[in-house]
């Protein structure tokens, strides 16, 4: 029996203002194929299935037309679970209908636990494994808020929460388990599911991972995860890896690179082949359907990249770092000649100089394509002249404003 596991796929994301169908659609025709010449028995989907609560109709219409194509090849099962991106109101709304399609949709914390425990069976009724489809668990899932609770307080609790969810799940599903094998199934194999960041992930520089409980993130360990688990297949980092040393709790990464410092970075998705009690688990490299690079230099030495690059005769998409120290007044106008009669296309060049408060007279500043949400709030208590002393306080209570946010589904009735 064999699982396909990947996650964070983000349909509807642009990149610096571009769309990026084209990509998204490659990558779904290619999992496709992938899943019927692997024989890929179930398809888990571990939570940002889509980029904003609110998707595009063009990324709604690449997802339902791939659950059909996939419903036609050898996958008997799809899981699916929401990610902290998600709108668990608006995944779950077709779930009846999905069902027909052997898709299952878990799009948050169910109120009977057990209803997160599904029995996947092969296409003569037989048991194939057990899924512990455990969604992006918010906070009211999880914790019970009280007022004038610490941070620490409030991560001490989450963590818990968390913990104490994982452990009820899989305790059900290992009942299941007892449970068939006394109806005469074979030993079936435990494969857990989540969306969260565990402590020592790694992430990079503007891929968009959030910081998802606040004040908890160093404190949601490996051993949070019952040791029944055959595998975990998580989501939410964007770099693939695995959970401390176990090889068989794995974050399958993005498919594709959600910035330009994931540009050089293999994507992958993971198969885990399970057969007589034993699993084999093995990374299949995701394709580049559409080259990024990132060049850094003088402009001396950022036209040589790009001689060098119009050399390869590829469509690539640019993001150009100018370190230099002398002034350009007319730094686009200039990159764009640099680019003439190529299939180069600069997205965007951050000048290095003006952040650093070296004088330029082309006025190029920070913009807020270069900035996030904590960013701006920085410069705004910078601005105000905001005390050192109290600023720590104040970034705590915007951190829990903007997370309050994020836990709002707008799709909810």
């Amino acid at each position: 029996m064999k699982i396909l596991h990947t996650s964070d796929w983000h349909l509807g994301r642009s990149l610096y203002g571009r769309k990026r169908y084209e990509e998204f659609r490659c990558f779904l025709d290619w999992l496709t194929d992938t899943i019927e010449q692997e024989q890929v028995d179930i398809l888990l989907v571990a939570g940002d299935i889509f980029d904003t609560s609110i998707p595009p109709n063009y990324a709604q219409e690449l997802y339902y037309r791939f659950l059909h194509k996939v419903s036609t090849t050898h996958c008997q099962h799809v899981v699916i679970i929401a990610g902290n991106h998600d709108s668990p109101s608006f995944l779950t709304a077709p779930a009846a209908l999905l069902r027909v399609l052997n898709v299952y949709v878990v799009g948050s914390a169910m109120e009977d636990l057990r209803d997160e425990v599904i029995v996947l069976r092969d296409n003569t009724d037989q048991p194939l494994a057990i899924v512990c489809a455990v969604p992006y668990l918010r906070e009211k899932d999880i914790r019970r808020v009280e007022s004038g609770e610490s941070v620490e307080e409030k991560g001490i609790k989450l963590v818990a929460g968390l913990k104490e969810h994982y452990a009820q799940v899989c305790d059900y599903a290992q009942q299941k388990q007892q449970e068939l094998h006394r109806q005469g199934a074979e030993p079936l194999p435990v494969i857990a599911m989540g969306h969260l960041f565990t402590a020592g992930g790694k992430t990079l520089h503007e891929d968009g991972v959030r910081e998802l409980y606040v004040g908890s993130l160093a404190y949601i360990g490996q051993d949070m995860f019952p040791e029944s688990i055959d595998y975990l297949a998580l989501g939410h980092l964007h770099i693939p890896q695995c959970v401390g040393d176990n090889h068989h709790l794995r974050y399958s990464g993005s498919p594709l690179p959600m910035s330009f410092g994931e540009a050089g970075q293999d994507k992958q998705v993971i198969i885990a082949d399970f057969e007589k009690g034993s699993v084999d688990i093995r990374e299949l490299t995701i394709p580049r359907f559409q080259q990024l690079k990132q060049l850094s230099g003088n402009l001396d030495e950022i036209q040589s990249e790009i001689e060098a690059l119009k050399q390869q005769a590829e469509s690539v998409w640019l993001e150009i770092i100018y370190t230099g120290r002398d002034m350009v007044p007319d730094l686009w106008s200039q990159v764009e000649e640099m680019l003439a009669d190529s299939k180069l296309e600069v997205l965007r060049i951050k000048n290095e100089a003006a952040y650093k408060g070296i004088a330029v007279t082309d006025g190029e500043g920070e913009t807020l394509d270069d900035m996030d949400e904590y960013d701006v709030f920085k410069s705004c208590l910078q601005a105000h002249e905001i005390p050192e002393e109290s600023r720590d306080d104040l970034m705590q209570s915007y951190k829990e404003i903007i997370h309050s946010l994020h836990e709002e589904d707008p799709n909810a009735l």
